[in-house]
């Protein structure tokens, strides 16, 4: 597995080691050997999946303290822009994101440790996107950040007429507004 820092310590982007011939591919999507040895130690507990068409952006989510969780985040079929903020207070980045494009097809991988908001908008007609936690969803714990905050500076790859929220997204904060 191929592992790529970004400019916020600690987000990482993997790459498996796809195997394909005529029949398909095969590759490890995990390991925890693997993934303690070249990224960090850690236990992913909860496993969550979503179905998401064109247009639709969830995020940018978070679980307050002392429930922030880690996620592991892939894309099984289709595309997608994921974005990872840094909200841990007193970084040198807070504030600062990290874009990655993950796909069906590229298998990339993106690991966003705790104290960051995420989220991401479906760049193709249908997406399946799954992602590992390392700790459980607490309701009364869950945050989120506006995803057209001006502070943040997102290019999330979409016309904003063409952007599709939850109601609950739309009520989201600015970052300057965020009581963690």
């Amino acid at each position: 597995m191929k592992i790529t820092t970004t400019a916020i310590e600690g987000v990482v982007i993997l790459e498996p080691e796809v195997f394909g011939d005529e029949r398909g591919y095969f590759f490890e999507s995990f390991s925890q050997r693997e993934f303690e040895e070249k990224v960090c130690k850690t236990t992913f507990v909860q496993d969550n999946e979503s179905s998401s068409r064109y247009g639709v952006l969830r995020g940018l989510h978070f679980q307050k303290p002392p429930h922030a969780q880690a996620k592991l985040v892939r894309v099984v079929k289709g595309k997608v822009l994921d974005i990872a903020v840094d909200i841990r207070k007193g970084s040198p980045t807070f504030g600062h994101h990290v874009s990655t494009e993950l796909s069906g097809e590229n298998k990339r991988q993106l690991f966003i440790p705790r104290g960051f908001a995420h989220g991401f908008a479906v760049l193709s007609n249908e997406v399946v996107f799954q992602y590992k936690c390392d700790r459980y969803y607490v309701p009364h714990s869950e945050g989120g950040i506006l995803w057209n905050d001006p502070a943040l500076g997102i290019d999330w790859k979409l016309p904003e007429e063409d952007v599709i929220l939850s109601e609950k997204d739309k009520k989201n904060v600015l970052l300057n507004e965020l009581k963690l």
